[in-house]
């Protein structure tokens, strides 16, 4: 799934599963830019690999533009956007969340991705290129007491605008695909695995017996961008252990 000659855009590709992604892209010949807000992780991560990083908080339009300029100025193009930046919020039932704190989801786990995939797309159009959405488990379905409403209603939005998106750009060849993790080992999910007895809990809760790794979920996003995929738009994967299944 060579990569050779693409150019790449992981937001939120500083940790997690936007780092992995964005090694994985690397590692299969792709020259990858990565968005963050934490610039000095973003100089370090640049000091000791290929990155190219640029500070940007996709809540800022101004920056997200400056972003996409400063990576087709420097490669030339752009091939592949992978929209991973997102926030994840305090446990809450709907009647105690504060209009800022829902309002803050999504600004960035929805208007975020609006924001960069608009800059992206006059570019992706002229490659033919390829968007994958990253999504969740808690997209696809409800959680009996998860209570994150803002997250949920933000990855359910991300699902159906990949579909719309991938039905929109279909006549410019750009082909939108989207992915729904289960739970991943990250620094997102740590406060719920603070204790062996959390962790055999979420273990429990995938089919498999585990929680997933944020490369699984990278490789996952690698065939998207690859060629391999040239005939795949749309589509809805869930990257889970088999936990949306139940």
């Amino acid at each position: 799934m060579s990569l050779s000659g693409k150019v790449a855009l992981v937001t939120g590709g500083s940790r997690g599963i936007g780092f992995a992604t964005a090694k994985v892209l690397l590692e299969n010949g792709a020259k990858v830019a990565i968005t963050g807000k934490d610039q000095k992780r973003l100089e370090k991560l640049a000091e000791i690999s290929n990155v190219f990083a640029i500070t940007a908080d996709i809540r800022n339009s101004n920056e997200v533009k400056n972003a996409v300029q400063k990576i087709v100025e420097k490669f030339g193009r752009l091939d592949i956007l992978v929209n991973n930046a997102g926030v994840f919020p305090r446990i809450k039932q709907l009647h105690e969340i504060e209009e800022d704190e829902w309002n803050e989801v999504l600004d960035v786990n929805l208007t975020g991705q609006y924001r960069v995939t608009k800059e992206a797309i006059p570019h992706l159009q002229k490659t033919s290129g390829s968007i994958i959405n990253i999504s969740s488990d808690a997209g696809l379905k409800a959680y009996q007491g998860f209570n994150a409403d803002a997250y949920s209603a933000t990855k359910a939005a991300l699902i159906i605008l990949t579909k719309c998106w991938a039905l929109e750009y279909s006549k410019n060849k750009i082909r939108v695909n989207c992915i729904c993790p289960g739970v991943v080992d990250t620094d997102m999910t740590k406060p719920f695995v603070k204790t062996q007895k959390d962790r055999d809990f979420m273990n429990a809760e995938h089919p498999l017996g585990r929680i997933g790794k944020p490369e699984e979920v990278a490789k996952a996003v690698l065939y998207f961008a690859s060629d391999d995929a040239l005939w795949i738009t749309g589509a809805i994967l869930a990257v889970d252990g088999g936990e949306s299944t139940k």
